[in-house]
C-alpha cells in the first residue's frame, strides 16, 4: 500500500490534481445530492444528514467500477438503457420530492432537536436515500465514465485508479459532512425551525423539477 501510495505521488501526481479538480468541482455544484444533504440536514438533523452523505460517498464506488469495468460506454452508446437509467433516478427524486411537499406543520408541542427528528428519519432510510438519490443519477455515470476516458491515461494502473476512486467516494462523503455539520448547527436549525414543513416543501418542489430536468437529459 505504502508502494502504491509512493508511485501516485512520483509518477501521477499532476493527473491526480486534474481529477481531483474536476470531481471537486462537479461536487460542489448544486444538484440531487446537495438537496438532499441540506433535506435532512435543515429537517432532520445532523445524524441522518452524515449518515446520509456517507450513502453519497459509498455510491460514488458504483460509478467508479462502472467506469472501470467498460459499462459506462454501454450506457452512453445505448439510449434505451440510458433512458431506463435516467426514469428510475427522476421517479425517485419525484417521490422524495413528493414526499417532501406534503409536510406538515409541527404541532406547537413539538420540539426541534436530535431525538424526534432521528425518530422521523431512521438511520437506515436516510442512507438508503443518500445512496440511492446518486447512484440514480445517470449523469454521474456518465461524469466519471469521462473522467475515466478522457483524463486518466490508458497507460495508469488500475490499482492507481482505484485509489482515485477511493479518494473521489472519501472527497464526496467529506465534503457532505462537512455540509452536514454546517446546516445543522443549532442556530441554523433553529432560524428555519418555525419555518421548517415550508422548506421541506420548497426542497421538494426543487427535487421534483431536478426530476423533470434529469427525464429530459440527453446523452452528450
Amino acid at each position: 500500500m505504502v508502494e502504491l501510495i509512493q508511485s501516485l505521488f512520483d509518477n501521477y501526481w499532476q493527473e491526480f490534481l486534474l481529477i481531483a479538480s474536476a470531481h471537486l468541482l462537479a461536487v460542489a455544484s448544486p444538484g440531487p445530492d446537495f438537496a438532499i444533504v441540506m433535506r435532512q440536514s435543515l429537517i432532520f438533523g445532523r445524524r441522518p444528514a452524515i449518515v446520509t452523505s456517507i450513502g453519497i460517498g459509498l455510491a460514488i464506488l458504483v460509478h467508479v467500477a462502472i467506469a472501470l469495468v467498460g459499462v459506462g460506454a454501454l450506457i452512453k452508446s445505448t439510449p434505451w438503457l440510458f433512458t431506463s437509467i435516467k426514469i428510475a433516478g427522476a421517479l425517485y427524486l419525484g417521490y422524495i420530492g413528493l414526499q417532501a411537499i406534503r409536510a406538515q406543520k409541527s404541532s406547537p408541542n413539538s420540539k426541534q432537536n436530535d431525538k424526534p427528528s432521528q425518530q422521523q428519519m431512521p438511520l437506515s432510510k436516510a442512507f438508503r436515500q443518500g445512496f440511492m438519490t446518486n447512484v440514480l443519477n445517470p449523469k454521474a455515470t456518465l461524469f466519471f465514465f469521462s473522467l475515466f476516458t478522457s483524463i486518466i491515461s490508458t497507460s495508469t494502473p488500475i490499482k492507481i485508479q482505484l485509489v482515485y476512486g477511493i479518494w473521489m467516494a472519501f472527497a464526496t462523503a467529506a465534503w457532505f459532512v462537512s455540509l452536514s455539520f454546517l446546516l445543522s448547527q443549532q442556530k441554523v436549525r433553529g432560524f428555519f425551525a418555525n419555518y421548517g414543513y415550508w422548506i421541506d416543501r420548497i426542497l421538494g418542489a426543487f427535487l421534483i423539477g431536478l426530476a423533470i430536468m434529469l427525464l429530459f437529459a440527453k446523452i452528450d
